[in-house]
This record gives structure tokens, sequence and C-alpha cells, in this order.
């Protein structure tokens, strides 16, 4: 027993060990230093790393050596900051901000893009004020690319049943800049929130993109007022990025966590599980824990919620929110 339990932890300290090293590799290799030195040093600490161990005969001294320059490249790590000042795609170019005056909450900046492609299109923006008296809704959208467990989720805030914005925790890419999830682990995009109209988020995702994505629209049971917590969560959030950007993480700071803290910011219960990493079952979360309609099992509701025929069938009509809802399970409400 003594000597499974010596190769048990061996073999648990080779598995930390292999994980330290293969994050700093990513660290070095997807760091602002020039291109050949930083993929020169990236495997240099690979390959110097692997010799150690597997050439010293001192493991504990080659442990505490490793964990010592480790620190260090965390420490230098630590001083890589994000900024907004970049030349940035023009879909997300623009920051959007927020004045409030009591009920009254005025979104600067809103986006509707015109789109003739997913590519090709003319940014336009404009500003709304919102009375929080007349919140009444807070929808759940999915829009799912990559099969079942990979999603993009974002929140939708309907005012009087008549005026909608949506927004949504996106990752803001400079120009030319591709998404990769492994570089979303090293610092490489800034979270931007895109504050949109509906025509534009939902129509990009059911229409100009190609393949189209399948977009659900779930009504949730958030209560009045912890969706008036809920926006504001969200508004002071926006203004605090205008000046205090923060970098999008693939594991940590990405579209469903930025939903679930900001929930948690305002009372709600959700809590970080698997359905949480995995996107695309977020909307399954949100049914376990009460807050979409329950009265019917969890697969009728997903199949009445898809809105792709609704969406293309709107275009770019003034009443488009209200034809994509049109149909859609109604949840009862939630007062307290």
């Amino acid at each position: 027993m003594r000597r499974l339990g010596k190769i048990f932890w061996v073999g648990l300290l080779g598995l930390v060990v292999t994980g330290m090293t293969l994050w700093g590799m990513g660290a070095l290799y997807y760091s602002p230093l020039p291109t050949p030195l930083r993929e020169g040093l990236a495997a240099a600490f690979g390959l110097a790393t692997a010799g150690a161990f597997l050439g010293l005969a001192h493991r504990r001294r080659t442990l505490l050596g490793f964990v010592l320059v480790w620190a260090v490249l965390v420490g230098w790590w630590s001083t890589i900051t994000p900024s907004n000042d970049r030349d940035w795609q023009p879909d997300v170019a623009v920051l959007p901000s927020a004045t409030v005056e009591g009920d009254r909450v005025t979104l600067h900046n809103i986006r509707n893009i015109a789109y003739r492609t997913a590519t090709d299109f003319t940014p336009r923006y404009y500003d709304k004020t919102f009375d929080l008296r007349r919140l009444e809704s807070v929808d759940l959208i999915s829009s799912y690319w990559a099969g079942e467990a990979i999603a993009h989720i974002f929140g939708s805030f309907g005012f009087g049943g008549q005026d909608y914005v949506a927004i949504s925790a996106e990752i803001r890419k400079a120009r030319g800049q591709d998404y990769s999830t492994l570089k979303g682990f090293f610092k490489q995009y800034i979270l931007f929130y895109v504050v949109a109209d509906e025509r534009d988020v939902i129509r990009l995702r059911t229409t100009y993109r190609q393949p189209p994505e399948d977009v659900y629209v779930y009504h949730t049971r958030v209560p009045p007022a912890q969706a008036r917590r809920l926006f504001l969560d969200y508004v002071r959030d926006i203004n605090r990025r205008v000046t205090q950007p923060e970098f999008y993480n693939t594991l940590t700071t990405n579209c469903t966590t930025a939903i679930l803290f900001h929930a948690r910011a305002s009372g709600g219960i959700a809590r970080y599980n698997w359905k949480i990493l995995l996107t695309g079952y977020a909307p399954d979360y949100a049914y376990e824990i009460g807050r979409l309609d329950t009265s019917m099992p969890f697969a009728d509701l997903k199949r009445l919620s898809h809105i792709n025929a609704r969406a293309q069938a709107a275009g770019d009509a003034p009443d488009f929110s209200q034809r994509i809802r049109a149909g859609l399970p109604m949840p009862p409400p939630d007062s307290k």
C-alpha cells in the first residue's frame, strides 16, 4: 500500500508539473514578445523542464528550482495588462456606455449594424433612454454553431413589451485577429460588451452567418426587483470597462460566466458548474434551477423556443422583437 501511495503521489505531481509547464509554454508563446523570441523561449522552457526532471538526480532540488522559475514567469505574466487602445475590428470599435438618472437609463452607442453579409456591413449606433419602471422581462438567448455543447449565451431586457436591448459579452478583436479557444486562455482578447438592437445580434446569427446558427429565445422567471438590479449591474460593468478593460478568458471570463456573475451580484441563485463551462448546456441549467418555464419538459421548451424561421421572416421590420417572440412559451411570473 505504501508503494502504491507513493506511485499515486508521484503520478499526481507529474500531472501538476506537466500542466504548469504547458501553461508556461503557452504564456511565453502567446506573449507580446517579438515572434522569434517568444517561440524560442516557449520551446526552451518546455525542453529545459523535461530535461531537468528526466536527467537530474536531485528531484527535490529540481522541483524547487522549477517552482521558482515558474513563479517568476507568473510574476512577469501579471505585468501584461489589457488596453482599449488598439486598431479594433469595425464591429467592436465603439465602446458602449450609460448615463443613469434615477429610474431613467440612457444607453449610448447601441449597435445596430446594417449587414450585407457577416463580413460586409455598415456600422450604425444610436442612443436610447429606458425607464426602469417599465422593465418587465429578461430573456436568455442561446446561439449554437458547433454542436449541442457549445453556444454563445447572452441576455435581452424588455421594457413595456415594446423596447428591447440585448447585452452580449464577447471578445473584442483587433483588426486582422482571429478567434482561437486556445488563445483565449492567454490574454489575447479583451472582454467586450456588445449593447445592441436585437435586429443586429440575432439576425447576424440567423441570417448572415453561413451556415446560420441555431438561435433560441427563452423567457426567464426573473423577479422584477432582481431584473432591475441585474440591468443596473450590467450598466455599472459596461461603464467600468470604458476606463478599466479586462482580458477575456476561455474558462473564467467569457459570455456565460459574465451572465453568471451578474446574476449572482443581483441576488440570483446560479452557481458555477459544468453546464456553465460547456456553454451549450447553460439553458438546461437555468431550467433546472427554475428560471425558465418548467411546466413542460425542457426538450419541448427548447423546440418551441427556436426562432430562426421567425427571425428570417421578420427581416429588418421595426417590430422585429415582437415578431420573434410571437408564440414563445411564457412562464408564470415570479414576483418575489
